[in-house]
């Protein structure tokens, strides 16, 4: 269906398709897979034509249609619906010619409308804005009202609607919030054309696509299957070429010994001479040699807090007079890892601006440690980097008074080593640019860290590099994140945001997605049971009365553990003060010692109590707290 063959393409000097080649069979799913900057968007531009070759063809069957997300949203007075009609643009022309046509060319129009079932096509268009996130009303709003990533979803959708035959979509989830993505992968699963898609999702690569397209370092490779398989054969393939050439050096060398030792000597010159040539016809095995990615800094805090870390009791939380979080019942663990599931516009960020102390609640009571410190990352925030400064100017404003060598070890823990330190900001790759701002939030070792869609602008291996952070990282986590890979391999709590609260959810992430493309996101509306009758308001408020009389007991000893926390490790951290400087055995040996034992006694009564208060902690919850 697709061949593309010996493309050779250049930016500057550097080279970006040396003589690629790879055929895509009709309907296959496959996934672009390559570092940032190897050249995935540049190769999509050739295959629409937008981009002209040094060399080498790309070859499609006439009359194919070829399919891409806009790259310039429409912000226009038209509605959402009427946008996503008018990207088929045989339909609207049919339409349009039949308000003037009649006879034989009328009822031509008629049965092509027919054909290309022009007539199903709203009830279509709204099913795939629906599924990216856009209700009724919002359907028939201008597209005007929406934000830049909203919009992107309605150009997404306007693509989709038109099912050409070859789809290209370049990294499709990057404006999506988790729910729409999880509706993408179902779509994706049953498109009926070829699908090309770069991503960087690997739940996507592995449940959407069924071929992998690597490019790297100039070179196209094809592999069947997902990105788990292909993960396996790149590996097996790169210990193969290694091997390879490790026996191709040693033989050269051996080759090598022979001539240096026998040239000089007439009686073996033949046989010097033939392994000259040998060795002039041994190819070097080019090596696969990996970029090192760098790991992700997230230093957890000196002192860990007592638990719980946070606690909200009848919260809630909007802007002005306006509610958006009500009935907020919760707490937090200084250890947590919670990820927040609901529609964007259902208030995960409102959520994560109270817990992280940036909005107050308007009623209710959250308790937090009186020194804890938090770290907010958000994509928005991008924009805050001065894009005249360095990575090193960055650090350098959080260290005065600090030399210079200490200085250019921290920018170099967060992932700028060396020279990279030095380039501005304005010259950095998004990955990049998201690496340094979240290594400045994390810079002092906070007590909860808040991430909010950290990915976009990652690659595969840099999202595992931030993986393997997130499960290193000793303080709590709240991820706000559409990658569900992320989700799955770093959570330990699902909670979901909506209708206006934060409720728990019991099940995983495979139970949410049937939840999500059953259209129904609140767990509390879900039941095969049927509904008991409502209890009348007077029932309701006797039922909330015997509740807390039933827990006000436990409510007290859940106070008096935080107490006793709270004292000890007020003592470890004293005891630690007094040990820190290493000199206190010489000193006082029978004190130091008194000091240890002391400690290692705070120490286990402590891990005891928090036992107890986790156990309690769960009772309340579970009765309703």
């Amino acid at each position: 269906m697709l061949h593309v063959n010996d493309l050779t393409y250049r930016i500057g000097d550097r080279l970006i398709l040396d003589r690629a080649s790879f055929n895509l069979p009709d309907g296959a799913k496959v996934g672009l897979v390559g570092r940032n900057g190897a050249g995935k968007t540049t190769l999509f531009k050739i295959i629409q034509g937008e981009l002209a070759t040094e060399s080498g063809s790309v070859t499609l069957p006439r009359g194919m249609k070829i399919g891409a997300v806009a790259q310039e949203a429409p912000g226009g007075p038209e509605s959402l619906i009427d946008v996503v009609l008018a990207a088929d643009k045989e339909r609207s022309a049919l339409i349009v010619e039949a308000e003037h046509a009649d006879g034989i060319r009328r009822a031509e129009i008629e049965t092509r409308l027919t054909d290309i079932g022009a007539h199903s096509a709203p009830a279509r268009a709204a099913a795939i804005l629906h599924g990216l996130g856009f209700d009724a009303e919002a359907q028939n709003r201008p597209c005007a009202d929406f934000s830049g990533g909203w919009r992107m979803r309605v150009a997404l959708a306007a693509v989709l609607f038109t099912e050409p035959d070859l789809l290209l979509l370049d990294e499709p989830t990057n404006y999506l919030d988790l729910e729409g993505t999880l509706w993408l992968y179902d779509y994706l699963g049953r498109y009926p054309h070829t699908v090309l898609v770069i991503s960087h999702d690997r739940e996507l690569l592995d449940a959407c696509v069924n071929h992998i397209l690597h490019l790297d370092r100039g070179k196209l490779t094809i592999y069947r299957g997902g990105y788990t398989s292909f993960a396996k054969q790149y590996a097996e393939k790169r210990e193969l070429t290694a091997k390879m050439a490790a026996k191709q050096e040693a033989e050269r060398k051996h080759l090598q010994a022979f001539v240096d030792r026998f040239k000089a000597k007439a009686s073996k010159a033949r046989q010097a001479q033939s392994r000259v040539k040998r060795l002039a016809k041994l190819e070097p095995i080019a090596t696969i040699v990996e970029d090192d990615v760098l790991p992700f800094n997230l230093p957890g805090p000196e002192r860990p807090a007592a638990p719980p870390l946070i606690t909200v009791e009848g919260g809630a939380v909007g802007y002005g007079e306006r509610i958006v979080l009500d009935r907020l019942n919760l707490t937090i663990a200084p250890d947590d890892r919670i990820a927040l599931l609901g529609s964007n516009g259902n208030g995960k960020s409102t959520f994560c601006k109270l817990i992280g102390g940036r909005l107050a609640p308007m009623k209710g009571e959250m308790r937090t440690p009186s020194r804890m410190d938090v770290a907010y990352f958000a994509q928005h925030q991008l924009d805050e980097l001065n894009p005249k400064a360095t990575a090193y100017d960055h650090v350098a404003e959080r260290m005065p008074d600090t030399p210079i060598a200490k200085i250019r070890a921290r920018t170099a823990q967060i992932g700028f080593p060396g020279a990279k330190a030095d380039t501005p900001v304005s010259a950095l790759s998004g990955g990049e640019k998201a690496r340094l701002l979240m290594g400045l939030a994390a810079f002092d070792g906070p007590h909860l860290l808040i991430l909010d869609e950290p990915t976009n602008h990652l690659d595969i291996d840099s999202r595992t590099a931030l993986m393997e952070a997130i499960n290193d990282y000793t303080g709590a986590v709240i991820l706000v994140s559409h990658d569900r890979f992320l989700i799955e391999a770093c959570a330990d709590r699902l909670w979901i945001v909506g209708n206006g609260g934060v409720k728990s959810f019991d099940g995983d992430m495979d139970d949410y997605r049937q939840l999500v493309l059953s259209g129904d996101l609140d767990p509390q509306k879900r039941s095969d049971k049927p509904q008991a009758p409502a209890a009348s308001k007077t029932d309701e408020r006797r039922a909330a009365a015997e509740r807390r009389a039933a827990l006000a007991p436990l409510r007290k000893k859940l106070e008096a553990l935080e107490g006793r926390m709270a004292k000890l490790t007020e003592v470890i951290g004293k005891v630690d003060t007094a040990l820190a400087d290493g000199t206190a055995f010489q000193k006082d040996p029978a004190k130091a010692t008194e000091l240890s034992k002391m400690r290692a006694e705070a120490a286990a009564t402590l891990s005891t109590l928090e036992e107890e208060w986790l156990n309690l902690s769960g009772e309340i919850e579970e009765a309703g707290a």
